[in-house]
């Protein structure tokens, strides 16, 4: 088959288009998972995301008609989705090290907005370019394609509905087929085989035997044996479990004293198990205090909702200190779950939903003597559970002296944090709040009721704890313990800028944690930096 054969092929044009908008939507949505680990899937990294995919398809547009009218070679479109094809294959390759790269130049150099401005580089460093390139399609083929103007609204709006239906299923087709199978890496690897098998199957129908499409089959071939793990903790060795899940980058690693899980790879720890069968050192100890306050010694069952489940820490807690507890557990990521059984020791018992935890609110009508929120994650909260409607639902699924305990995983500083709009949210429905800071951590523990007797009866339950451990514990939480006074910050379902709010605490840690060294590097360089680490 000759060039004017295939050109007049306008399936194969079709199918250029189709495979080219496939590719697209494939490389944002792997872009989302590649950029979760290390600055969270929070709707700001979206926008980050999508805002600058746009920008590098409405470049790539602008550029494919310059150069269509100017020198219509279809030559140059095929050899610009060649190295697109490339490029994309060498993202799994060399991406994450370019994120943590940008990462570390940035945390010493940018004081405010550093989630913003990592994510940003971040996207046009790695995606924009191979983007840019595939933006270049659409222009071309109209280009190509279009013989007369009587059909050209036709031939347009054919390669427009192609490259929809391409989009469709590059949107589909990740997340729900090759990222949860095969993983974010090979979802890459295997969109950019079918880029340069596109430019192959071009080139080769020309009979052209150049050394670039050797070179660019050798590259893939490179990619795929180098690209193909789904390690985005590159630095950590011995992990007992890394993998992706439909929601998830998920880890787990192994110590002689704990097993833990941990969702973001620069964002601490998640769900823990101590094998010494002790309090975890973290939140799930101060939580503890939930079902004291609501009478747990005093009654012959008590029965407890965790929405966000996790690995079940809190629940094999609960169930390790107090026999007679009915636990139940709601998590949106089965995968979690899962592991929950294989790794952490989650009772056989305890039935765990996979389900949004509002969604199961809404669909639920038990009361429970404790509710625990325990959902936000670095600053992924959703913000369908941090809203007045949301913690009004809680509140009517708790019996009349029931306790709902929040983990507040970014206790801020500056007025108006996002701990403060969750607090001042929550005291608009319960009448008895509570927190106490959590120590040698970020997180805050929030007590709620509509009880006035929660103190009481927390105090009167623990003298009923036999374990010494968890009884001094509890007594570390109540001298902790300080009636929260609402201020005015409010969030509801139509107003809850939780991405904004918690953008600003993770700003005011880094700036905390970063001015020491970042002193050190301002005097004495990065000679001297390095020596402190």
């Amino acid at each position: 088959m000759g060039e004017k054969n295939i050109l007049a092929n306008k399936p194969y044009l079709y199918l250029t288009e189709f495979f080219a908008g496939m590719s697209v939507m494939a490389v944002e949505l792997g872009a989302s998972r590649l950029l979760a680990p290390y600055f969270s899937s929070s709707q700001i990294v979206w926008t980050i995301i999508i805002g600058t995919i746009m920008i590098a398809m409405a470049l790539g547009n602008i550029y494919g008609g310059r150069t269509a009218d100017k020198d219509p070679d279809p030559d140059k479109l095929y050899g610009r989705i060649l190295i697109a094809a490339v490029w994309i294959a060498a993202i799994p390759v060399f991406g994450k090290y370019v994120i943590m790269g940008i990462s570390a130049v940035l945390i010493f150099t940018v004081s405010s907005n550093f989630l913003i401005w990592a994510a940003f580089i971040a996207c046009m460093t790695v995606f924009v370019f191979p983007l840019f390139l595939l933006g270049t399609v659409t222009p071309s083929l109209a280009k190509y394609t279009v013989e007369s103007l009587d059909d050209n609204g036709k031939i347009v709006g054919t390669l427009g509905a192609f490259n929809t239906i391409g989009s469709i299923l590059g949107t589909f087709l990740p997340t729900f087929v090759t990222i949860p199978a095969v993983g974010t890496s090979v979802t890459f690897l295997l969109f950019a085989a079918v880029l340069l098998a596109l430019s192959l199957l071009y080139f080769l129908n020309k009979k052209k035997k150049g050394g670039k499409l050797a070179v660019s089959v050798l590259l893939l071939i490179l990619c795929w044996v180098f690209g193909s793990s789904d390690s985005f903790a590159f630095w950590e060795d011995g992990l007992t479990y890394e993998g992706e899940s439909v929601y998830n980058y998920l880890q787990v690693k192994e110590d002689e004293e704990n097993v833990i899980l941990s969702t973001n790879v620069l964002f601490g720890v998640q769900s823990i198990l101590k094998k010494n069968a002790g309090l975890t050192g973290m939140y799930y100890d101060y939580a503890m205090a939930a079902p004291l306050m609501a009478g747990v010694q005093e009654k012959e069952r008590t029965d407890v909702l965790i929405l966000g489940m996790g690995t079940g820490t809190f629940a094999t807690q609960c169930r390790r200190y107090f026999d007679h507890m009915q636990i139940e557990g709601v998590e949106i990521d089965g995968k979690i779950t899962e592991l929950a059984k294989r790794y952490f020791a989650l009772p056989q018992d305890v039935t765990v939903t996979t389900y949004d935890g509002r969604a199961f609110l809404a669909a639920n009508e038990q009361k429970y003597d404790v509710i625990m929120v325990d959902a936000y994650q670095d600053i992924t909260i959703p913000f369908q559970m941090s809203s007045v409607e949301f913690f009004t639902m809680v509140r009517d699924h708790l019996k009349e002296d029931g306790v709902m305990v929040v983990n507040m995983n970014m206790r801020g500083s500056r007025e108006g944090n996002i701990n403060q709009y969750l607090s001042d949210t929550i005291s608009e429905v319960f009448s008895e709040v509570y927190t106490a800071d959590v120590a040698g951590s970020t997180n805050r523990e929030l007590f709620a009721s509509n009880s006035p007797q929660i103190l009481a009866v927390l105090q009167s339950n623990l003298q009923m704890v036999e374990d010494e451990e968890l009884s001094a514990m509890i007594e570390r939480v109540m001298d902790g313990l300080t009636r929260y006074e609402a201020g005015p910050y409010r969030m509801t379902d139509d107003k809850a800028p939780v991405e904004l709010l918690g953008m600003q605490v993770i700003d005011d840690l880094i700036r905390e944690e970063v001015d020491y060294y970042r002193g050190i590097y301002e005097e004495e360089g990065v000679e001297g930096l390095l020596e402190r680490l």
